[in-house]
């Protein structure tokens, strides 16, 4: 069987490899190839503990204060928002505690699955030296906001997930230098971080070639359904093969377009900036939750960087928002050495309800789609891999794949 697989981010490679390792014949197409988009500038982390959605009551309790602040942990840019208005509403549809009791199920599902799949992956690519088990320390200034959190860590103790609460004396045991501000603070050991995303992308890219797969440069414009084949078209001719899966990241709408699915992705614009490695003395990742973005230590430096930015793909960047996370990065960590940093921004494909879209297309069942994972694109990869793989194979699924459906809009 040849299977074309649409992007060569860490969730497309991942299911090459595993298609790969079933006897399948693929190939690669992207439009600027390996680790070229949010695969690359990600902050490093499978955040396997993260099961609740981004789609709660709890973000839209939140939200009016941070779209106040133009260059705070969400805005939406004044030439954007009547675009992105059909999307804002479904997503407050998938924030009442019935949807989001649901989606945090699902979630968990995939995340369980996920971690699962990941360290059998790593091995087999040869990529498991890269794996830490650092975890992260979610960090609060008040005891309202470590108050406000509570709900959130009562349904990770429902779904057996461990964390221990520390006073300020014990968090400055885990992470010196630490600002006395944050009063109290979460650590979770379950969130696992690779050592540089980008290097782990191009890693799987190489043993995928090494392994006989071909990646291709080009931009794919449409797909168009035959008999027992799919035709697609590239922008360097086309290309012909028996099953297509859909991993384009947040460009993967407009190919679903072509097939007549109107599927409401949209784009998170995410900023950071990556220091240079010994700019500070870090443990773990560290998560500054009432602000919107962490701070994570990688094997090419210190990354700072978050946010939301819902502005689609042609807005200009702005990276005055990298600047005042790192600006507030200095302030939380008075010994971060802020000079000599790469300024970044990348696009998250999301979905209103915070779950990705996996499963085959409503056209054609020769086509299945693995994109939408917002956040959680890396986290997600291993397990997404596995699911794309059966769904090629018509093996057996290991979890049940209505919530993710591509058709659930």
């Amino acid at each position: 069987m040849k299977v074309i697989v649409i992007g060569a981010g860490v969730v497309g490679l991942s299911a090459a490899l595993m298609a790969q390792a079933r006897g399948l014949s693929v190939t690669v197409v992207d439009r600027e190839g390996p680790a070229a988009g949010a695969s690359a500038g990600n902050a490093g982390a499978f955040a396997f503990t993260d099961i609740l959605p981004l789609a709660s009551p709890g973000i839209l309790k939140k939200a009016p204060k941070w779209l106040l602040d133009p260059l705070g942990p969400l805005t939406i840019p004044p030439a954007y928002a009547l675009q992105i208005a059909p999307w804002l509403y479904r997503f407050w549809r998938a924030c009442s505690p019935r949807a989001v009791a649901a989606s945090t199920a699902a979630q968990t599902a995939l995340m369980d699955l996920s971690r699962v799949e990941l360290e059998p992956f790593l091995s087999a690519t040869g990529t498991l030296p890269m794996l830490r088990k650092d975890g992260n320390l979610q960090v609060y200034e008040t005891e309202a906001e470590f108050r406000a959190a509570r709900p959130g860590w009562e349904a990770r103790t429902a779904h057996r997930i461990d964390f221990r609460h520390l006073s300020a004396e014990e968090m400055a045991d885990l992470q010196p230098g630490l600002s006395p501000r944050f009063i109290r603070g979460t650590f979770t050991p379950g969130w696992w971080s690779i050592a540089d995303p980008k290097d782990y992308v191009l890693a799987l890219a190489e043993k995928f070639r090494a392994q006989g797969g071909t990646i291709l440069r080009a931009e794919v414009t449409g797909l168009t359904p035959q008999e027992r084949a799919v035709s697609i078209h590239t922008t360097s001719g086309p290309l012909t093969a028996d099953k297509v899966v859909l991993a384009a990241g947040a460009f993967s709408h407009r190919i679903a377009a072509t097939l007549g699915e109107r599927i409401p992705l949209e784009t998170e614009r995410g900023y950071n900036t990556t220091l240079p490695p010994g700019s500070l003395d870090l443990r773990c990742q560290i998560t500054f939750g009432g602000h919107g973005f962490v701070v994570s230590r990688l094997s090419t430096g210190i990354r700072v960087g978050g946010a939301v930015e819902l502005g689609g793909l042609s807005l200009p960047p702005n990276f005055k928002r990298s600047a005042a996370m790192l600006r507030k990065a200095k302030a939380f960590l008075p010994g971060l050495k802020t000079e000599g940093g790469t300024q970044w921004m990348g696009f998250r494909p999301s979905l209103p309800d915070s779950l990705p879209a996996i499963g085959r297309s409503r056209l054609s069942p020769q086509v299945v789609y693995a994109f939408g994972h917002g956040h959680l694109g890396l986290t997600q990869s291993a397990g997404t891999a596995r699911l794309v793989a059966d769904l090629l194979t018509d093996a057996r699924l290991p979890l049940d794949l209505t919530p993710f459906s591509p058709q659930r809009f």
